[in-house]
């Protein structure tokens, strides 16, 4: 039986493949190490205590019924008072929009700017444009953002393409590689898109976009900082659309509360968009994530813990990768600046297996790290990039203290059989 195109042809997530192959292992006895998935292990980073309680105390309160479609109205509020205590941003109620997660807010917001003919730019490495695009059936501009940038897009990269693009599609911290924009440059990619405004605003035309990403925006560590477009430039404020919630800093991703935050316009039209969805966090969810909000102590508190221990991980990785690569084997690795993530690199192509067969691609490589370290990894090619790229993503959110050192040596075995 055919469906539609759309269905026929829509890829699909080539992590979820990999869970699969993973499970596979995971039920013959193999003892895997996954560090594919960017989620939590709930034993060892359980949601916030306080949060918790919330959530069950508003269920015992019988808060189930509809939300309000743009989200209750004191969490819009607790949110707004959060965004200007903590960043500094001044958005009020009506220009906040409550969803169950990120996702359903990225789908909105491509669904709200763009007509069929439009076209995204954004940069690979990157989560889920290439599927948000295809599911909108726009034209996309792709840019393989390189290492040396800390896979960060620049405003040098995105200029040629500047006039084309309706949506600029980006994110910071980001998903996969766990770095972030540097001030200087995400500056200049605002004044390049707020110079191409006032060029379409004289023409009378659809201004150029930008979402941003912010999802991981709490989890930095070290001298890293988090930027963002609207305190960069306030010209930016009438062109960008935040996407932000509790999935990832407060290991909530189950839990299903995420925010938008931009021009009033675009807010209400994304709401009745995702109305129609019905894509609503819980009620009780809601409410417990805006009593929560408002406890400053327990929030700090809490942050502190999980990114001392999401550090502590990707420091223990970073280091050991880093010892791989002084020891001359071919690995790489950025230092981590955020996130839950480490950009490392396997750079085995051609190199050859005990049994004499040799590693010739990157599906190659990662079925090898699989079989024969117990390591999964996932590629840069599933985030976008080109196929041959030998750069993966390393997840610490499920790993336990404990398994740094057996993952490494594991590694290290694999990679002293290979010639």
């Amino acid at each position: 039986m055919k469906t539609s195109q759309l269905s026929e042809n829509l890829k699909g997530s080539a992590i979820i493949k990999l869970a699969g192959e993973v499970k596979a292992l995971q039920a013959q006895g193999e003892k895997i190490y996954n560090l594919t998935i960017g989620d939590f292990d709930s034993k060892i980073f359980p949601i916030p205590d306080e949060l918790k309680s919330l959530i069950v105390e508003a269920y015992q309160k019988d808060f189930t019924n509809y939300p309000m479609g743009n989200g209750e109205a004191v969490l819009r509020k607790s949110v707004s008072n959060y965004l200007n205590e903590n960043l500094g941003l001044e958005y009020s109620e009506n220009e906040i929009l409550i969803s169950g997660g990120a996702r359903p807010l990225i789908y909105a917001v491509y669904q709200t700017i763009l007509d069929l003919d439009d076209t995204v730019f954004y940069p690979t490495p990157s989560w889920n444009n290439d599927a948000y695009t295809y599911l909108s059936r726009n034209k996309e501009i792709v840019i393989e953002a390189q290492p040396d940038n800390k896979f960060m897009p620049t405003a040098e990269e995105i200029k040629p393409y500047i006039q084309q693009a309706n949506l600029i599609a980006v994110c910071s911290p980001l998903n996969p590689t766990g770095t972030t924009f540097e001030k200087a440059e995400l500056e200049k990619i605002c004044d390049l898109i707020v110079k191409e405004n006032k060029r379409r605003n004289e023409l009378d035309v659809k201004p150029l976009y930008l979402l941003y990403d912010q999802i991981y925006w709490q989890l930095t560590y070290g001298e890293t900082r988090h930027y963002n477009p609207v305190s960069s430039n306030p010209e930016m404020r009438d062109y960008t659309i935040f996407i932000d919630g509790i999935s990832k800093a407060f290991a909530s991703t189950g839990v299903r509360v995420g925010w938008a935050f931009g021009p009033a316009d675009i807010i209400h039209k994304m709401k009745d968009i995702l109305g129609h969805i019905g894509a609503w966090a819980p009620k009780p969810e809601q409410v417990a994530t805006a009593k929560y909000l408002e406890k400053s102590d327990e929030v700090e508190k809490y942050l502190k813990n999980i990114k001392s221990e999401l550090s502590y991980r990707l420091d223990e990785f970073y280091k050991g990768f880093s010892e791989l690569k002084s020891e001359g084997f071919p690995v790489d690795v950025i230092e981590p600046e955020a996130a839950l993530y480490l950009t490392v690199k396997f750079d085995l192509i051609g190199k050859q297996r005990s049994d004499g067969t040799l590693l010739n691609s990157v599906s190659d490589i990662t079925d090898y790290l699989l079989k024969e370290a117990k390591v999964a990894l996932v590629p840069f090619s599933a985030f976008g990039a080109s196929k041959d790229s030998t750069w993966y993503r390393l997840s610490v959110g499920t790993t336990s203290k404990d398994d740094i050192s057996a993952i490494l040596l594991g590694l290290k075995k694999a990679l002293e059989t290979l010639s």
